[in-house]
């Protein structure tokens, strides 16, 4: 396991960042001790020793979604990619450890969300990232979320930054009512988290009532103000045949004061994959409740960060993508 988490680290430093020009001398500049100390604590985190083999293999983890999304007075079909992956993570600095010399470090799952659709001759981009320690026990929530929004109007950015108090928030946005805002919230839950929380354990994620803010994608599409809503968390057995897994559950989230269902559909033996979700709200247009409903297609391990040249280009289509095939 330790030989194995130190190989997977080292793969994973080179994955995603610009190019060193001299990877041999990028390597030499890795503190060897400080990547066993972050080994070692990831080790020590509560919960995880049914599939910590499988975060620390050196992949990511792939999946691709059908998704049929709310937007306007339609529902538009498009796809989603969700990667999940382990990294190392600087907490002070709240990015990914890239040299190791920095001994402030924790093992994270970080995913990258990321959703397409066409709104008639126009097209929307989302993109979500979320990074969420491992250690439960001593980090009780993500330590970062950011968000980007393109469509042909414009564009939004969105970060949250978890302080000892709770959370910093800058947020940019085309929009005047949004405009550029800065502003503190409380130790509140992010609903963007509860991939991340399944994913480690589906014990770790707090029902009943609970404050939590609304996805980043909800926010902006419902141009929705940046706080917490009343919300109702359940999770049970999942029963019908509309998704596909192995012993599959469901996290239902009800926010009442918008009227919005979100139901999370992963599988109940670890890693609890993701299959699915369907999220249920008002169009902020005509105000008709429509749904919009995600299903996987496609999951790939892979180190996909080397899988870049021109010939890689089919992988595309194997992997059910729909653009920039060749």
């Amino acid at each position: 396991m330790r030989n194995l988490f130190i190989i997977s680290s080292l793969c994973l430093l080179f994955s995603c960042q610009a190019p060193t020009g001299n990877e041999q001398a990028a390597l030499e500049r890795v503190d060897q001790k400080a990547l066993k100390t972050a080994m070692n604590k990831a080790e020590e985190a509560t919960g995880q020793a049914a599939s910590d083999d499988y975060w620390f293999q050196g992949k990511a983890e792939l999946n691709h979604y059908e998704v049929k999304q709310n937007r306007y007075r339609d529902v538009h079909e498009g796809e989603a990619i969700v990667v999940f992956v382990s990294e190392d993570f600087l907490v002070d600095k709240q990015v990914k450890n890239d040299y190791y010399r920095n001994p402030n470090s924790t093992s994270i799952i970080k995913t990258n969300k990321l959703l397409r659709f066409p709104t008639g001759i126009y097209d929307y981009s989302l993109m979500t990232s979320v990074f969420t320690p491992f250690d439960q026990q001593k980090f009780d929530k993500s330590l970062k979320v950011t968000h980007t929004a393109q469509d042909w109007c414009g564009q939004g950015f969105l970060q949250f930054n978890k302080q000892d108090e709770g959370y910093k928030i800058n947020s940019f946005s085309y929009f005047e009512s949004e405009g550029d805002v800065q502003k503190q919230l409380g130790n509140v839950m992010l609903e963007d988290e509860l991939f991340n929380l399944i994913r480690l354990n589906p014990a770790n994620v707090p029902l009943g009532k609970q404050e939590m803010v609304p996805s980043a994608d909800v926010l902006r599409m419902l141009h929705l103000p940046l706080a917490p809503r009343q919300a109702k968390l359940s999770m049970e057995d999942y029963e019908r045949e509309a998704f596909e897994g192995n012993k599959l559950r469901v996290l239902k989230v009800s926010y009442p004061e918008i009227n919005r269902t979100y139901n999370i559909f992963f599988e109940g033996v670890a890693p609890y994959q993701i299959v699915g979700w369907e999220d249920e709200y008002p169009s902020a247009f005509d105000k008709r409740p429509r749904k919009t409903t995600a299903k996987r297609t496609h999951k790939r391990l892979s180190a996909y960060w080397g899988e870049n040249a021109l010939s890689d280009q089919k992988l595309r289509k194997e992997f059910g993508l729909k653009s920039f095939l060749k």
